[in-house]
């Protein structure tokens, strides 16, 4: 009897995923921007990067395989388990074919596994951890915009050339945070400099004083600052209170978007070095974007934004040129193609799920030096993907053989 009902479940079970499946075939195209709606995110992601993924649909023309694209979105609200069992219900119940977006490495990791195991298909632009196309690197994701080995290799390698050969962390306390840690630490030690310390700060720190003490004490010459979206304001707001630049360290935001440039304001935030994968005011397609998002959202996009507009074009048009939703052929048409709109022309998906495009080295402007509100950096250095990103061979991604 038992038997008998275990496999009565499990045949249940396979026949509710077959059904899933067929349902989402035979239905219109629908993309699930999962994201930061409420948090240290929000301006970097939120509902702006559902506004990326609605422009893209538009530009795209809005419909496919004779049917309107549907965009969806939700928030995660920074937890693995949240942003997970939303996946899920997307997947099972929702019709959704491709998830995008997703701040928050700790919520992408575990997106990613389910997206694997659901046969999905995963557009990753705001989370970060070079784990995504590494030791945790699935068939069925593109990691789009960044990780946190190009920010490394872009900042860490630039500030140690320029004397910044000792460093101290106050690092964002979860997965995204640690890596970045890892992989800048990692860098500054191949460029010769010495790591003197580290802290961790919890996800949404209201305080860094106490990190920001430990910094000062340990006479680095570079406080690197491993986090993002609001722990990366209040941590460079707090610096500049406690006068750590006057006194002579350098501040590293390791990742930091325009958004938070312009929270910040150029006073406080001039002189910032870090490395970006999209600036709006680069040439005249990304400034048409640029103007065309603002209109709609209020904010000129960040990077985490235009690379969903980016990665949903790019999959729309793969559908079209294969004439279905199947996972698999949609997947290996985007790797077949190269990338080729504002964000990045010429930029190649490769077997580790990485899109290799340019990254920019850039600077937060003096107040004098900018134009205008949004006149925030100087771009000091364009980097080649395949200089910045780390090499296929190193990743340790087990899709990779030999």
């Amino acid at each position: 009897m038992a038997t008998k009902f275990g496999f009565t479940l499990g045949f249940a079970a396979a026949l509710l995923a077959t059904t899933s499946i067929a349902r989402a075939a035979d239905g219109p195209v629908k993309i699930g921007v999962l994201t930061d709606m409420s948090s240290l995110y929000s301006d970097s992601g939120g509902k702006g990067s559902v506004i990326a993924a609605e422009m893209a649909v538009e530009d795209a023309g809005g419909s496919v395989l004779g049917q309107k694209v549907q965009v969806v979105g939700a928030d995660h609200q920074n937890k693995a388990d949240i942003g997970a069992n939303i996946a899920r219900d997307w997947f099972d119940n929702g019709g959704v074919d491709v998830i995008s977006d997703v701040p928050n490495s700790a919520v992408a990791l575990a997106v990613q596994q389910i997206t694997k195991d659901k046969n999905r298909i995963f557009l990753i632009s705001a989370g970060g951890s070079s784990d995504l196309t590494g030791p945790a690197c699935s068939p069925n994701s593109i990691h789009w915009t960044y990780d946190t080995y190009a920010l490394a290799h872009g900042t860490g390698g630039a500030m140690v050339k320029e004397g910044g050969d000792s460093w101290f962390f106050i690092t964002a306390d979860y997965a995204f945070g640690h890596a970045l840690e890892r992989d800048t630490s990692a860098e500054v030690a191949r460029q010769g400099g010495k790591i003197l310390g580290s802290v961790n700060a919890p996800l949404g720190t209201a305080d860094f004083s106490s990190f920001l003490l430990q910094a000062q004490a340990s006479k680095a010459k570079v406080i690197g600052l491993a986090n993002a979206g609001g722990d990366t304001k209040t941590s460079v707001k707090q610096a500049h209170e406690f006068g750590v630049v006057t006194g002579g360290q350098k501040l590293a935001g390791m990742l930091v978007n325009i958004d938070d440039v312009h929270a910040l304001g150029l006073e406080t935030a001039q002189g910032l070095i870090f490395t970006e994968g999209f600036y709006w005011d680069l040439n005249d397609e990304t400034r048409a974007f640029g103007k065309r998002f603002l209109a709609k959202d209020g904010l000129m996009p960040s990077s985490y934004q235009a690379g969903v507009y980016s990665s949903v074009l790019h999959y729309l048009k793969a559908v079209k040129a294969v004439g279905s939703k199947d996972p698999q052929k949609v997947l290996a048409w985007m790797r077949a193609n190269k990338v080729d709109d504002f964000f990045s022309h010429g930029g190649y998906i490769r077997e580790d799920g990485r899109m290799v495009h340019d990254m920019y080295l850039v600077q937060a402007k003096t107040p004098a030096e900018s134009k205008s509100e949004w006149d925030l950096y100087k771009v000091l250095k364009t980097m080649p993907g395949d200089e910045v990103y780390r090499p296929l061979k190193d990743g340790g991604c087990p899709l990779i053989k030999g």
